[in-house]
């Protein structure tokens, strides 16, 4: 694709520029005062939801991906937080608009879209984690219901969440991956219990869910009935394109240089030091790597399979933006906060130091 940047362009960013310096009183390092109110702003101007119709809630542009580049570009210089993301708005809102049904879209979308409704996952289970088609939390058919009945696990947000988008098995005399339906419901169901599962942080991050006889309407049901592993993959595929989001990993870059440039040991910035200079060039040519790959995505025809990739690259790449800001500051740390002198192991990884008298 061509780069380069039209007059109209160039005028698009400064447009986005000045959205910026006009609304720049709304956030505060780098999260936003009020975060529904920021949302609905950045949707009527069309800084997020920005392709999605607005009879959905959306701002309604035609896709532009050099328009969507400056946008992502300008929101970064400035520091300033980008629209609301996560399990809702970034994997079921495009699954409603791939398969949904008219219905679906009109109820679901324009509500979660202005973080009005929060939502959760139900995909694995204790016996279906990796092998997720052989999930057993079952469905009975009863009238105009479904009654589910089963469990699920590392449910995030199944604490805070109003709905579900969960995986049931429908049809159980069908071969595993057959059968499945995928339904929306309400977090208050009778039935629904919900267990926090904490982590070695103390921190409930994640949650086990169990189904009692959980009565759900038909027309829950999202795709048609028995195409839950259809359309499961499709949600996927639009998490993969999150966790692998090449914009949310170039702003912890900007961060880490930020505090790299500005953080000094013994009077020497950290950038200065030639071992942690040199892996922050090493993962700054990565990240720009991953963003014009991101570009490519876009107009590649194969972007469901390259989505995949991507999201290995970037969970692995976030890791290791991470572990170089935990060795910097843990050198700064160590320089300010005790009588030390600490210098970098020789492999650059993490810091030495020794008591000075």
């Amino acid at each position: 694709m061509d780069l380069t940047l039209t007059p109209e362009l160039e005028a698009f960013r400064d447009e986005v520029r000045g959205f910026l310096a006009a609304h720049a009183s709304e956030h505060e390092n780098g999260a936003p005062k009020d975060p529904r109110a920021w949302q609905r702003t950045l949707i009527q101007h069309g800084y997020a939801a920005r392709t999605i119709p607005k009879a959905y809630g959306g701002f309604g542009a035609e896709p532009d991906i050099l328009k969507g580049r400056i946008i992502a570009e300008e929101f970064i210089a400035a520091g300033a937080p980008r629209g609301m993301a996560g399990q809702g708005i970034s994997m079921l809102v495009p699954t409603l608009l791939e398969v949904g049904s008219e219905e679906q879209k009109t109820r679901w979308i324009p509500p979660t879209l202005n973080g009005e409704i929060i939502w959760c996952q139900g995909y694995s289970e204790p016996g279906a984690g990796s092998d997720l088609a052989n999930l057993q939390t079952k469905a009975v058919e009863d009238g105009e219901d479904f009654v589910i009945s089963g469990s699920k696990i590392w449910t995030s947000t199944a604490a805070q969440a109003q709905m579900m988008f969960c995986l049931v098995r429908t049809e159980p005399e069908k071969p595993k991956h057959e059968g499945i339906s995928y339904l929306l419901f309400p977090m208050d169901t009778p039935g629904i219990e919900v267990r926090p599962l904490k982590t070695m942080t103390g921190q409930a991050e994640f949650n086990e869910v169990f189904f009692t006889d959980v009565r759900v309407p038909k027309t829950s049901v999202v795709g048609g009935r028995g195409r839950g592993w259809f359309v499961a993959n499709a949600t996927l595929k639009h998490e993969r394109g999150m966790l692998g989001d090449p914009n949310a990993t170039e702003a912890r870059l900007k961060d880490l240089i930020r505090v790299m440039t500005t953080e000094t040991v013994d009077g020497q910035r950290i950038i200065d030091n030639p071992i942690f200079r040199d892996r922050l060039m090493q993962l700054q040519a990565r990240v720009l790597s991953m963003k014009f790959n991101g570009l490519r995505t876009l107009t590649d025809e194969t972007a469901g399979l390259a989505r995949m990739v991507v999201k290995l690259q970037g969970c692995e790449l976030n890791h290791q933006l991470a572990a170089l800001a935990i060795d910097a500051l843990a050198n700064w740390a160590s320089s300010t906060t005790m009588v030390r002198t600490c210098g970098p192991r020789a492999a650059g990884s993490g810091t030495t130091c020794s008591t000075s008298a």
